[in-house]
């Protein structure tokens, strides 16, 4: 049966909201209302966002939030790609196209992409919200070319986490909390030795180089 969050992504109507009003209020919310998220969110994604002519995947892109912004300074052949499980959330992202993104529907736990296809491989605000999410962590270093980068912003168990009642009522709305170790541990299950890993409030930003084979 699908999660409360998998009925929700899949809403036109949610679709709509998500990207204006949704996201920035829930990143808000990793910090309990403060910016130091968002923040952090803004610099991470500039830096992945850098001139090159590269191929970057936006994994569980959504309405193309952040497809949009990995595309803004690529050039030549670089290109974005999205790649989404919701018709409705893609279909609100071909509504705001940039030139150099496409979408795809895909399943992350099965990335429909050759091993080794993109220089940048990147999963926002998304995996935890993904059921049985670490085989998509092993899909996103599959579609990584070596020394490429895997980015991820997800949540993190923290004290506030840890409070009695709030785990359970997360994951009864399909959301997962990550143990500090979880991420890190499967990008190095899967040979990647090189990971930074910050920890930001109630989130964690993981950026991991591809060992080059």
């Amino acid at each position: 049966m699908p999660t409360i969050a998998q009925r929700l992504m899949a809403n036109p109507v949610f679709s709509a909201v998500y990207e204006a009003a949704w996201r920035p209020t829930f990143t808000r919310l990793f910090s309990l209302g403060g910016t130091a998220t968002a923040e952090y969110d803004k610099a991470f994604t500039a830096y992945l966002a850098r001139a090159g002519e590269r191929q970057i995947l936006d994994v569980a892109c959504g309405p193309g939030l952040y497809t949009r912004r990995l595309a803004a300074n690529l050039t030549g052949d670089g290109r974005c790609v999205g790649v989404d499980f919701s018709a409705a959330m893609l279909a609100r992202a071909a509504r705001s196209p940039h030139a150099k993104t496409t979408f795809v529907r895909g399943d992350a736990h099965h990335l429909p992409f050759p091993d080794g296809s993109f220089d940048t491989v990147a999963c926002f605000a998304a995996l935890y919200l993904i059921p049985d999410p670490l085989p998509v962590v092993d899909e996103l270093v599959r579609v990584t070319k070596p020394g490429g980068e895997i980015a991820i912003f997800t949540s993190v168990r923290t004290a506030v986490s840890s409070l009695p009642g709030v785990e359970t009522i997360g994951n009864l709305g399909g959301y997962h909390f990550f143990g500090r170790h979880e991420i890190p541990d499967r990008l190095r299950r899967n040979g990647v030795a090189q990971i930074e890993q910050t920890v930001v409030d109630q989130g964690q930003f993981v950026l991991a180089t591809k060992d080059q084979g």
